[in-house]
């Protein structure tokens, strides 16, 4: 897959109750021990599937959504604005994390984008 999906996140109204539903459910090892009290799903231990978060939302919001690598961000929505889609966060930086955007889709379906190479500059 040339863009592979690469993090998921599920957010919500109570941040902890999700992480605590998906841990018990799942057997989810969950991480929240951050300023954001942002809960890191370690991959570790999924079998082979992807890490992601869950978390509370952002005033209130609720939905999945999955984080897509790609080489540019902004370059990607650019095509996604040309494809009829609409950018819902613009290529925002978390230091030292992330930098990250997000698109909706014709449907008004959220889907993330994560710059490939972030990681790799802070190393």
């Amino acid at each position: 897959m040339a863009n592979p999906v690469v993090h998921f996140e599920v957010t919500g109204m109570d941040g902890k109750s999700l992480q605590d539903f998906y841990s018990g459910v799942f057997g989810w090892k969950i991480n929240a021990d951050n300023p954001m009290n942002y809960g890191i799903v370690d991959a570790g231990e999924t079998g082979g599937g992807i890490g992601g978060g869950i978390s509370a939302g952002d005033g209130g919001t609720r939905q999945v959504t999955f984080y897509i690598a790609v080489d540019n961000p902004q370059a990607y929505l650019d095509k996604v604005e040309s494809k009829g889609g609409k950018t819902v966060m613009p290529v925002t930086e978390i230091p030292g994390m992330v930098i990250l955007a997000q698109f909706a889709d014709p449907e008004g379906n959220v889907v993330g984008l994560v710059d490939a190479n972030y990681q790799s500059q802070q190393s």
